[in-house]
């Protein structure tokens, strides 16, 4: 049985679905933010916690927040902040989320701002991806997909093979 749709309506449907999904296999869009690159590292057996590591813009004109998500291989997810106090290397989660300005671009990478996967539920596999959603106060929730890279993996567009 097949269904045939008039070319106007066609159209429009297909348009509608490229807008739903990602710019390409890596970057996603959702309201005013461009979310590059998801990934994450590799862990040993056993691990149970992991980082999230992205670049997020915001072309809008009115700040965002990245405030939560989820992964399907953790149990809990969070967003998180590192930097040195002092001598000391300090890691806290962001109870209100990592604030995105209009115009501005935030790296989530290794010894910043990341987000957290805990209570791994099994170890990451280096080429793997894993699924997840990311939530913004405003934009929403969206969908993404983290690549997993090597364990030593700094990430960006060297580390990896689109």
């Amino acid at each position: 049985m097949s269904i045939r749709l008039p070319a106007a309506l066609g159209a429009v449907l297909a348009a509608v679905l490229l807008l739903a999904t990602p710019l390409s296999a890596h970057d996603y869009k959702i309201g005013d933010l461009k979310i590059d690159h998801p990934w994450t590292r590799a862990t040993p057996g056993g691990a149970k916690v992991a980082g999230g590591f992205m670049t997020i813009t915001n072309t809008g004109s009115q700040p965002d927040r990245l405030i939560g998500g989820s992964a399907v291989a953790a149990g809990i997810f969070e967003v998180h902040e590192m930097k040195m106090e002092g001598n000391v290397m300090r890691m806290r989660a962001l109870d209100k989320g990592l604030e995105i300005k209009p115009g501005q671009t935030v790296e989530l990478k290794p010894g910043g701002f990341h987000v957290m996967f805990m209570d791994l539920k099994t170890p990451l596999k280096e080429g793997e991806s894993i699924k997840g959603t990311l939530i913004f106060e405003k934009a929403g929730t969206i969908e993404v997909e983290y690549k997993v890279e090597a364990r030593g993996s700094s990430g960006g567009h060297g580390g990896h093979n689109h």
